[in-house]
């Protein structure tokens, strides 16, 4: 499966999720519900003017109005417009921005599957899983920057990405979509790490992601 047909697979199951839970359940992105997650990726796709801010801080205060804005419309027709995809005059409908949709909605959709009670991670998929694990190395980077000592990412075939570098070293070890979760930020995914226990546990406490 290409980058394109695993972001659409992970698109459509989000939206299907989205539809059996309704607009007013918990996820994993900070206090929002459904509603705001799914306002959050219509707004990514449909509002060019807006999606800035959603990594630009001095932008961000526009970005939360026109994602208010959006929330408040129908939440089924919110979820059709998700399921359809970005329009072709989207930014997003360029083809290096829908590999950048795997990560994307692989995270989203685990921030509702996992924000529910009796989650367990689903098991892994090849081609998925080698998608994902090309953007650990990348994410990684970033999001370990801070780290004063080594990170390492580590598969359980072995395969490691070392993102951080420093004195001594904390492997964590997880399949690529529970080190890509790890990696931006969430705590609710599943890895091993090892190391000194001090080293262990300031790289468990990092501020990590974007």
């Amino acid at each position: 499966m290409s980058a394109a047909q695993i972001a659409d697979a992970e698109r459509r199951d989000l939206a299907d999720l989205f539809l059996r839970l309704g607009p007013d359940e918990p996820t994993l992105c900070g206090g929002w519900t459904t509603r705001d997650l799914l306002a959050h990726l219509v707004t990514r796709e449909r509002r060019p003017d807006a999606a800035p801010g959603i990594l630009i801080p001095p932008l961000a205060s526009w970005t939360e109005h026109v994602q208010a804005s959006i929330a408040r419309g129908d939440f089924g027709e919110l979820v059709a417009t998700l399921r359809s995809g970005p329009p072709f005059w989207s930014p997003m409908a360029l083809p290096p921005l829908r590999v950048v949709d795997v990560q994307e909605f692989f995270i989203h959709h685990e921030d509702v599957r996992r924000a529910q009670a009796g989650w367990s991670p689903r098991p892994p998929d090849e081609a998925r899983d080698r998608q994902l694990w090309r953007m650990v190395g990348l994410l990684g980077r970033l999001s370990y920057r801070s780290s004063p000592v080594a990170v390492t990412l580590r598969r359980p075939d072995g395969e490691e990405h070392a993102v951080r570098s420093g004195p001594r070293t904390v492997i964590l070890t997880g399949e690529p979509g529970e080190l890509l979760l790890h990696a931006a930020g969430r705590d609710e995914c599943v890895v091993h790490p090892e190391g000194e226990p001090a080293d262990v546990a300031t790289v468990m406490a990092l501020d990590r992601g974007l």
